[in-house]
């Protein structure tokens, strides 16, 4: 199952295959940092599950965060009730009339990437990508699909070798992909610095 969350209205894939617990409270702690980030640092406190409503209710009014509404509400919409296409289409159209919006281009390359991954077999996929490490579009494949299952530094690990292995178009196509997964994770996130630098020294 695909594991999101919305922070400040914007959708962030987090994860599409289950997680051992130690990476999963890894990972929901990078979550908690960058909903503080974006300036999300509400708290509430935590309701057993035989709370009455008025507890529930009082729990709920200690919130002190106010969450912006989403900046595409529509596209936004479409990508929660599974309408990737719908999604995409309403940031083409954003973007084409504001192309300086950031977060439509980050949204569309969230929708897209989960446009490239819907319906693919993980284990499939990362059978193929075995078999045929310099396959590129077996490789980008892979790559995406581990963004999405939280494994960041895996993803970025296997387009930056391959950019190693590559040249020419190939490498170009490679290194215009790992961009735009930088874009999806975030540049305030020290993972994405980090490969910036590995793909720097690759490059060159």
């Amino acid at each position: 199952p695909l594991v999101v969350a919305i922070v400040r209205g914007q959708l962030a894939p987090i994860l599409q295959d289950p997680l051992p617990e130690g990476e999963l409270r890894a990972l929901l702690q990078q979550l908690v940092q960058a909903a503080a980030a974006n300036g999300v640092a509400g708290v509430s406190p935590p309701v057993s599950p035989g709370a009455d409503a008025g507890a529930a209710e009082a729990a709920e009014d200690n919130v002190d965060e106010v969450e912006d509404p989403p900046a595409h509400p529509r596209a936004e919409e479409a990508l929660l009730a599974g309408d990737v296409d719908t999604a995409i289409q309403e940031y083409e159209a954003v973007l084409a009339a504001a192309p300086a919006d950031q977060e439509a281009v980050l949204g569309l390359a969230r929708a897209t990437l989960l446009k490239r991954t819907q319906g693919v077999d993980l284990a499939a996929a990362r059978a193929t990508a075995a078999d045929r490490p310099d396959d590129v579009d077996a490789q980008l494949l892979v790559g995406d699909l581990d963004l999405l299952g939280g494994h960041v530094d895996d993803a970025f690990g296997r387009l930056i070798d391959l950019v190693r292995r590559t040249s020419g178009p190939d490498r170009d196509r490679v290194r215009s992909h790992l961009i735009e997964l930088f874009g999806v994770v975030g540049d305030d996130d020290p993972r994405v610095g980090k490969a910036r630098s590995a793909l720097a020294s690759a490059l060159f």
